[in-house]
């Protein structure tokens, strides 16, 4: 999500940042921008669109100075647009600064320095950087910035340029990556590896907490609170680049998985506060929350999935009616709703084809639509009634993973405001909830701990044609995410099945070691799920069950057993899904499928 680069040194640094800017375009971005200090002043372009618009932009008329901050940006805060593209400055020009990650206090901030007379020229958070900035400077930046970096909240990576300094370039970082390039007589910085490759390999990475101070004769790392020195050690990048713009991970995907935790703190962020749930962010209508009879879910494949774990947690904690619908069915079917009615979309995207007809067809019948999408700026926000983003960052492999449990976080979050609103909580225990979830990021950390032992799972069932999913109420939503996984990357088929239902038809097609994946999370049903675990153990099936930590009934009847920290029961399905993920995923690569683009598919459905 979004990019930084930067540079001071001997050579002209305009050409130097948009090669660095083209080396993050994978991270996904919708406008690009530098500034470059320039005989006293700082001059800044930018504009909405790809890096070849700037470019256009620069022309043969790019400053030539040799110092300078640029940006991709992935809209967060304003939607794409030359006014809300990085670089921001304060009311002067006299500072410049690019910025990854979320201001969560920004409003009251914002607020403050509008009373003290800055004037704003954009919708982001990041522009009260620039005028903090301002505010706090007495000659010296380095100073300043870590007064800015004392009174904001959120996560970030920033750098900053002063038209008084223009030999210096200061960043921190915290929650948002950072890294130092070590030339001779010139620095870079990056957000990732990749933008730094081609002229230096000799790196420092800043932890959090870090601030580093560029000049033509030194990198400078320090204590963003205490001014303290710190002592780098030099990282020396031995990757090539394709490897690189992975993190050093064989596949976008895995990366995207060990992205999770970082993306669920970013989804979760800002969200509650000392009352409870708050989303005032979104602009939605707290009476619709409180007066709603119905909630209406439509999405598309895993968004569905998503949708259909929406529907066992908002049932459960907010005691409303729920119904869950494909989004290529929905409006074939003259659905039943009024203004009363609830409607969620769920678009990684939000510019699936299917599900905006669907949005369209529920405010037709004057229903509200809130969205939950991952893009600023994407059809689907712009068309619904409210948004709630998940901040996932762009995923570049086909199989969504990070997207994935972040919409389950969102399904949570709309859970407990509609709780909160129509009073079938009690204020202690929406809170108790919402702290559980606030853990959830570190114990996914904690799931992902278990990838070797999935990866020797992965080469007993990589042989295998047919693979079964089972699982009881919310565990059987999971089942069908898993399966889906499989099945995309893998090209085994998979089937994801109610453990009710096997005795029903399905125990025909349990045979001899054929795998079984047995989701087994859920206490008020755990019982009746080892009966099923049981039907397929008498049929000699090959079983892998995820359960919970200090389950020991489960390992009686399975070969192999995956767990998961003990957590709220709404909120297991964000633990339970990821070894699913780290199993279909490696067995992909055992069966030397291309993972990341899996045949016949497309990230993005645009077409019905």
């Amino acid at each position: 999500m979004c990019g930084i680069v930067g540079y001071i040194g001997g050579k002209p640094a305009a050409p130097i940042l948009v090669e660095g800017l083209k080396k993050l375009e994978y991270r996904g971005y919708d406008s690009a921008g530098i500034a470059i200090m320039e005989e006293g002043s700082i001059e800044v372009r930018k504009a909405k669109g790809k890096l070849a618009i700037l470019e256009e932009k620069l022309g043969d008329a790019a400053p030539t100075g040799l110092m300078g901050i640029g940006h991709t940006r992935w809209a967060t805060h304003g939607k794409p647009s030359d006014e809300n593209s990085h670089p921001h400055q304060d009311c002067q020009g006299d500072f410049a600064v690019v910025h990854n990650g979320i201001i969560e206090n920004f409003q009251t901030l914002k607020e403050r320095l509008i009373a003290d007379g800055h004037r704003f020229t954009s919708e982001t958070d990041t522009e009260v950087l620039a005028h903090l900035v301002e505010s706090f400077y007495e000659g010296d930046l380095e100073a300043a910035v870590r007064k800015v970096a004392s009174v904001i909240e959120g996560s970030y990576a920033m750098a900053f340029v002063c038209r008084r300094e223009g030999d210096k370039i200061v960043a921190v970082r915290k929650d948002s990556p950072m890294v130092v390039g070590l030339g001779d007589k010139e620095y870079f910085l990056a957000s990732d590896i990749p933008a730094i490759l081609n002229h230096t390999r000799q790196t420092y990475i800043l932890n959090d907490g870090e601030m580093v101070i560029l000049t033509t004769d030194s990198a400078t790392v320090k204590d963003a609170k205490t001014g303290e020195l710190i002592e780098k050690e030099i990282f020396e990048v031995k990757w090539d680049a394709v490897a690189a713009e992975k993190g050093g991970y064989d596949h976008f995907m895995l990366k995207e998985i060990y992205e999770q935790p970082k993306a669920l703190r970013d989804t979760i962020k800002g969200r509650f506060d000392e009352n409870g749930v708050n989303l005032s962010e979104i602009g939605i209508d707290t009476e619709l929350l409180r007066k709603a009879n119905k909630v209406v879910i439509v999405a598309c494949g895993t968004a569905y999935h998503a949708g259909l774990v929406g529907k066992y947690v908002i049932e459960n904690l907010a005691r409303i009616p729920v119904e869950v619908d494909i989004a290529s069915e929905f409006r074939y079917r003259n659905p039943i709703i009024n203004k009363k009615t609830l409607v969620i979309v769920v678009s990684q995207s939000g510019e699936t084809a299917d599900t905006l007809a669907a949005l369209r067809e529920a405010q037709s019948k004057e229903a509200k639509v809130l969205a939950i999408t991952n893009v600023v700026g994407s059809t689907i926000a712009r068309e619904a009634d409210s948004v709630l983003y998940t901040w996932a960052g762009p995923e570049i492999a086909v199989a969504s993973t990070k997207a994935y449990t972040t919409q389950l976080v969102a399904m949570n979050i709309v859970a407990l405001a509609l709780a909160q609103c129509q009073c079938a909580l009690p204020c202690s225990e929406i809170k108790a909830i919402a702290e559980t979830l606030k853990q959830i990021p570190a114990q996914v950390e904690t799931v992902l701990t278990q990838a070797d032992k999935v990866k020797e799972i992965s080469e007993q069932i990589k042989a295998w044609n047919d693979v079964f999913f089972i699982g009881r109420s919310i565990d059987y939503a999971v089942a069908m995410e898993g399966s889906l996984k499989l099945k995309e990357i893998s090209y085994i088929h998979a089937e994801a099945y109610a453990a009710g239902e096997l005795k029903h038809g399905t125990l025909a097609l349990i045979t001899d070691r054929i795998p079984v994946i047995a989701l087994a999370t859920q206490e008020q049903v755990l019982d009746k799920t080892v009966s099923n675990i049981q039907e397929v153990k008498a049929r000699d099936a090959f079983v892998i069950a995820v359960a919970q930590e200090g389950n020991s009934e489960i390992g009686k009847f399975a070969e192999h057993v995956l767990t998961i920290p003990r957590t709220h029961a709404a909120l297991t399905p964000i633990l339970a899904v990821v070894p699913l993920q780290l199993l279909s995923y490696y067995t992909a690569v055992a069966r030397e499928c291309d993972v990341d683009k899996p045949r016949n598919l497309a990230k993005s459905v645009t077409v019905e």
